[in-house]
């Protein structure tokens, strides 16, 4: 049996809309996000947290302090559930590795770090990490580290010099013999 994808986002409604596009834009630039589906995913995880947290208002105290716990191991900064329901899309966008690389240092810009992770220059707990949108547990941050292994330059001995030196590199017009 096939499994079954879920949606990860939802688009706005009105697609053109020129606050949402502005905002978006601005999301995109100051997060070095690749589209405006991050965007959108990033703002439909915080309504699935909210969500939950709207209908842990009835609940027991136990279930709330344990999912307050839970959102501030991921890294959230909240202390009670009111805090929760306050969260917004930025909140999450600083969460994920991509923002957390450029906060350690480990990068000069959002692109650079989005690069380095996608090219698996990033580890996390001694694992390549190859995802720039992962959220990254408090336990985590402390645990991210750069490999930048750089190839090491090939030293050319006297005879390769000299094989180079006799070798003409091709005017554009000439033709293979």
């Amino acid at each position: 049996m096939p499994i079954r994808k879920h949606k990860k986002y939802n688009k706005p409604r009105k697609l053109h809309d020129l606050s949402i596009l502005k905002e978006e834009q601005g999301l995109i630039k100051k997060y070095g996000l690749k589209s405006r589906r991050e965007v959108w995913r990033a703002d439909y995880a915080i309504t699935k947290i909210r969500d939950i947290a709207k209908s842990l208002i009835t609940a027991d105290e136990k279930d709330k302090k344990e999912f307050v716990e839970r959102q501030v191991k991921k890294g959230f900064n909240v202390s009670t559930l009111a805090d929760v329901l306050g969260l917004s899309k930025e909140d999450y966008l600083k969460r994920r590795l991509q923002s957390i690389v450029l906060k350690k240092g480990l990068a000069r810009t959002q692109t650079q770090a989005r690069q380095f992770i996608t090219h698996k220059h990033v580890t996390v707990k001694g694992n390549i990490m190859d995802s720039p949108a992962h959220l990254t547990t408090l336990e985590e941050e402390n645990q991210i580290s750069v490999n930048l292994a750089l190839p090491e330059k090939k030293i050319i001995s006297d005879e390769e010099k000299e094989i180079l030196t006799k070798i003409k590199p091709k005017e554009k017009g000439e033709k293979n013999e």
